[in-house]
């Protein structure tokens, strides 16, 4: 039970304190998860984050399930995800209740402006970090070059470049093992 209440903290403290969304909160659950906890590795948040991303919902929910999954099976998975969410649930109820009253005001839009910069600074965090852990090598370089001009420049769903790019890996990684 302690253990439990521990995912639900946790993941609680997260969901409180991250704005932006899924991906503002990478850094924070790769700082409380793998580094001060130890509950996850370095190569396993990353395959969570693969995997978040590639399934319905958000990356962070899906990523808090597979650690509460991993920490404490089916119940462990259902504490971290209703850790996770319940900040904003309360959150998102508060402000529903009163942003009508407030939005106009000059104070309100440049308090979002700011947050804004903030969120979009926590994303690049996010993104550097997953570079520094996940681009390897060549192969790993070209899938993502090709892979972001794909995205970014051509009208081809992003299911359809992880499912590709899954399928490079498998192959080419699986021919190396293969050879050895």
């Amino acid at each position: 039970m302690k253990e439990l209440w521990e995912l639900f903290k946790v993941f609680a403290q997260i969901g409180v304190l991250t704005f932006g969304g899924g991906y503002a909160m990478l850094p924070m659950i790769q700082e409380e998860i793998v580094d001060k906890r130890g509950w996850a590795t370095d190569e396993e948040i990353l395959d969570y984050y693969a995997i978040g991303q590639s399934t319905p919902g958000i990356i962070s929910v899906n990523t808090a399930t597979f650690i509460g999954y991993k920490r404490k099976g089916i119940l462990g998975a259902i504490v971290a995800t209703l850790g996770i969410v319940f900040p904003s649930i309360v959150i998102i109820t508060v402000i529903a209740i009163f942003f009508d009253q407030f939005e106009h005001y000059q104070i309100v839009q440049h308090a979002f402006a700011g947050i804004r910069v903030a969120v979009a600074a926590l994303i690049l965090n996010a993104i550097i970090s997953m570079w520094q852990k996940a681009i390897k090598d060549y192969l790993g370089i070209i899938i993502f070059l090709l892979s972001f001009s794909v995205v970014a420049f051509l009208d081809i769903s992003p299911i359809w470049v992880v499912i590709i790019s899954f399928l490079v890996g498998v192959i080419i990684k699986g021919k190396k093992v293969d050879s050895k």
